[in-house]
């Protein structure tokens, strides 16, 4: 069972509650605000400031743009 996208409506980043995206490729959801990465670990997203990595300036720019 893969991460069910749907779920991007109801949740938020815990940070700033701002909205997420998803990053299928590395297998985590993004917050462009906080410039921060949630990995998602067996289809469940860990939502856990202490779990999150920071976005590289790269990264951070490419995700604020799309």
């Amino acid at each position: 069972m893969a991460f069910n996208i749907a779920l991007l409506d109801i949740i938020a980043c815990p940070l700033c509650k701002g909205r997420l995206k998803l990053d299928k490729q590395q297998s985590r959801l993004i917050c462009s605000f906080d410039r921060l990465a949630f990995p998602v670990k067996q289809d469940i997203p860990v939502l856990l400031a202490t779990e999150a990595q920071e976005l590289t300036p790269t990264e951070a720019e490419t995700w604020a743009s799309s």
